[in-house]
């Protein structure tokens, strides 16, 4: 039978079969994908065969089908392997929020970095506009501003109050989503209005950190009501990129991609070069200096890693 992987716990994995029932599968021996290595064979967002085992009742994956893209993360347990977040998505949504807690740029732009290089679509989403003051409101339009003039979508709402929610439940319908953000943004509020059924735990932002704590322990998928699915993620604190070189790093800045063929040098990484076009915008504010900043922070982080 084909089915969906919904849900993984590391070893055993909730999947669901073309008719819509449920089975709890596991692994037969070991599990390799030819030329891919990661901290998990398969990924929820997988679709696979199982096979039913009847002497031991147990049902059993035999088969990955191979997959349609997917996105991943540095291994929190070792920096030098990845960990497959989820796969065959259609879409990823961030949630981020100006205050309480506060979302970085940076921790932002490394979402987007990561989604341009596998391809997926980024929406971001801003949380707790009900709690912005004057101040606020004038950091949420310019962060919209920059984010919209190279491409992207950006959306505000108050889960308090309902404001935006339609908005954002219609660029959910019949996509595959990945959900994912900082503890502590309105992620499991958001899918508790989306399915009032699942009660998932919420926490409050801690007050001594500023940072949300973490209530999601697995990613697990869920089936919209009006079509579609949401994959819930464990809240990330620092979103590690794999496997990104220096040299392409730059073509998952789409504002940097458009102008790279003006630099005068092929191998440009766009720090000390003359004639550098990427540096030439940052100082005639065509592209955004925070925008240049995380660019240069991730550089750094990606030369760091490679010593």
């Amino acid at each position: 039978m084909i089915a969906t992987v919904y849900k993984s716990t590391g070893s055993w994995y909730i999947v669901k079969n073309e008719s819509g029932k449920v089975y709890n599968a596991r692994i037969k021996g070991k599990f390799k994908i030819d030329g891919f290595t990661s901290t998990n064979p398969l990924a929820v967002g997988d679709v696979v065969n199982i096979e039913n085992e009847e002497d031991i009742e147990s049902t059993i994956i035999t088969e990955i089908f191979p997959r349609k893209n997917y996105i991943t993360r540095t291994s929190p347990h070792n920096k030098n392997q990845q960990h497959i977040i989820a796969s065959n998505l259609d879409q990823s949504l961030l949630f981020a929020t100006i205050k309480d807690p506060k979302t970085s740029t940076g921790f932002m732009d490394r979402f987007l970095v990561t989604s341009e290089a596998y391809q997926i679509p980024a929406i971001i989403v801003f949380n707790k506009i009900d709690l912005l003051d004057e101040t606020d409101q004038l950091k949420l339009a310019h962060v919209k501003k920059v984010y919209e003039q190279i491409g992207y979508q950006i959306k505000a709402i108050s889960l308090h109050t309902n404001e935006g929610m339609e908005e954002v439940q219609s660029v959910l319908q019949n996509k595959t989503t990945l959900l994912s953000g900082h503890s502590g943004v309105g992620k499991s509020t958001f899918i508790n209005m989306l399915f009032p059924e699942l009660e998932l735990r919420t926490q409050d932002v801690s007050e001594w950190s500023g940072k949300g704590m973490h209530t999601t322990t697995f990613a697990e998928m869920f089936d919209l009501p009006i079509g579609g699915k949401v994959i819930d993620t464990p809240g990330i604190r620092e979103l590690g990129l794999f496997a990104i070189d220096k040299y392409e790093l730059a073509h998952y800045f789409p504002e940097m991609k458009a102008l790279m063929h003006e630099c005068q040098f092929n191998n440009c990484i766009h720090i000390n070069e003359p004639s550098c076009a990427i540096k030439n915008a940052v100082n005639d504010n065509s592209i955004d200096y925070n925008r240049y900043v995380s660019y240069l922070n991730i550089l750094d982080s990606i030369q760091q890693k490679n010593y």
